[in-house]
């Protein structure tokens, strides 16, 4: 038996060679590899040995060759194959052994030319993994050294068959597939491309999906054009491993949080923030969010965008909760939530938000995909305009900024009452607004007098209005934008309402 063996990731591969050697598998080798199994005592070849011809052009040209080709992609069942390769001196090659240059590690390590990522781009180990793949009943291709140890196992045995050959070319085209995804995602100028592939791992295994019978998996997007996300790059300090629910609802409450620059808790339920409040002391900060929800609160998850003191720590262990997520705790505070064996504690580091309106929201349909740019403003670029004739006085204006944040994170139709920076009710996946509204209200009751109501998109009636002002409601920020937009800012007139047109809407389906 043949094999070439040329790889980049050299984690294992002498013991894996040496393993090939002992059962009589003659290797060829190439640059970097060759010398590394030459230093760990193992019996190689040169590809120059194998094709009779030299490496060119610094190494661009070694494996491009039919000695090489012709050698892997022989069918063993053709006489016609074995008569030409016998014809031309080609002897077969069996096994495969190969993983790429490290482009996705070179091009985000910071300034790179285009000229070095040009040199990263792999073209002999593609080709190499491709060929081998393709004749996969006869020739072993091997790209992730995890595994050596089963392949080495097999062969002692004398029995890889055809499944797991399979495996192994599967493996192998997915490997060339992301590798091919990162060098366009680099190349790609265009937001919207004709052709995009979205580049996926295999993070870990997931106890259930949505629900028990449903098996789960977690994958992590690789891109060049973001920073590791909080969700999926998030340690579990101690407790049970995070579900498949554990984390959509994860990801809904880190990117609330992540909305806000002062202390802010929220409190998540189903993927909806049902409590949610910012002030400059965190624990006060937790205790208003609680008080948005108390009853929805319980098996929730709570989140802040704070490291949690013993102080906070304290009084969120008076309740029950699946999941903790914060930036850092205080050693006091982790040594008091872990004796509750069953709650999850978690911690995030910051994401950056620098290229967050580069990247790509996709969402899953029967047979394709949806995508968007994420729904993400700064705010030099958010310009309310007042439509009324009342004004906001300053801390309603305060309160206003805050729904407005909060109302983008909650299911549309989406209400959202607030005040002192707390949410107080909020309305949420209704499909009537004057709905969503009425729930607001109903969860806010007394409390709502003197409060702000956000919504997502535009009021088409003035009944929300009406509705609103009876609850006293002082102020509402909302998109604008209906056809009766004059008589909704009429009936806000004469409720003595102050009204914020922001031209922006929060659709959240």
């Amino acid at each position: 038996m043949h094999a070439i063996v040329s790889v980049s990731d050299k984690a294992g591969i002498a013991d894996f060679a040496r393993s090939l050697q002992e059962l009589d598998i003659e290797i060829f080798s190439t640059g970097g590899t060759k010398k590394s199994l030459e230093l760990a005592d193992v019996k190689v070849r040169g590809i120059s040995e194998l094709t009779g011809f030299p490496e060119i052009l610094n190494g661009r040209v070694k494996t491009l060759h039919p000695a090489v080709h012709g050698g892997i992609l022989a069918k063993r069942d053709l006489p016609q194959h074995l008569a030409e390769l016998a014809q031309n001196h080609i002897e077969t090659i069996d096994m495969v052994v190969v993983n790429l240059y490290p482009f996705v590690q070179t091009v985000t390590r910071g300034e790179v030319s285009l000229d070095e990522a040009l040199e990263n781009i792999d073209i002999g180990g593609p080709t190499l993994i491709r060929a081998a793949a393709k004749n996969f009943p006869s020739v072993l291709v091997i790209v992730d050294p995890r595994d050596y140890d089963k392949v080495t196992e097999r062969l002692r045995q004398g029995n890889i068959d055809l499944k797991e050959r399979k495996r192994l070319a599967q493996k192998a085209f997915q490997h060339v597939a992301l590798y091919d995804t990162a060098i366009a995602q680099y190349l790609r100028e265009e937001e919207f491309p004709e052709e995009m592939t979205v580049a996926l791992k295999k993070s870990s295994a997931l106890p259930y999906g949505e629900n028990p019978h449903q098996q789960a998996a977690l994958y992590i997007e690789q891109s060049l054009d973001r920073e590791p996300a909080a969700t999926t790059s998030a340690t579990l300090l101690s407790g049970p491993e995070v579900s498949f629910n554990n984390l959509l609802d994860l990801d809904a409450a880190l990117s609330v949080v992540s909305s806000f620059t002062k202390p802010t808790v929220t409190i998540i339920k189903h993927t909806n923030p049902c409590g949610l409040a910012s002030h400059d002391d965190l624990t006060e900060a937790y205790r208003r969010a609680l008080a948005g929800d108390p009853i929805a609160a319980f098996g929730g998850i709570v989140a802040t965008n704070q490291t949690i003191s013993l102080a906070t720590a304290t009084e969120i262990n008076k309740s029950h909760y699946d999941i903790i997520i914060a930036p850092g705790y205080e050693e006091e505070a982790i040594e008091l939530l872990r004796r509750k064996r069953k709650l999850r504690l978690l911690n995030f580091a910051a994401e950056q938000d620098s290229n967050k309106a580069h990247q790509l929201d996709f969402r899953r349909l029967s047979g394709g995909f949806l995508a968007q740019t994420p729904d993400f403003f700064t705010e030099s670029e958010f310009k309310p305009k007042m439509v009324t004739n009342r004004q906001p006085n300053k801390a309603q204006w305060q309160d206003l900024f805050f729904a407005w944040r909060a109302v983008k994170h909650i299911k549309s139709n989406a209400i959202v009452i607030a005040k002192d920076e707390a949410l107080l009710g909020m309305g949420a996946g209704q499909p009537s607004r004057v709905v969503s509204v009425e729930l607001a209200l109903k969860k806010a009751g007394d409390r709502a007098k003197g409060s702000v109501l956000a919504s997502d998109a535009f009021f088409p009636f003035t009944d929300a209005i009406e509705l609103v002002a009876k609850s006293g409601v002082t102020a509402i920020i909302q998109p604008g934008g209906s056809i009766r937009d004059e008589e909704v800012i009429a009936a806000a007139n004469q409720c003595n309402i102050a009204m914020v047109f922001t031209g922006v809407r929060h659709f959240r389906h």
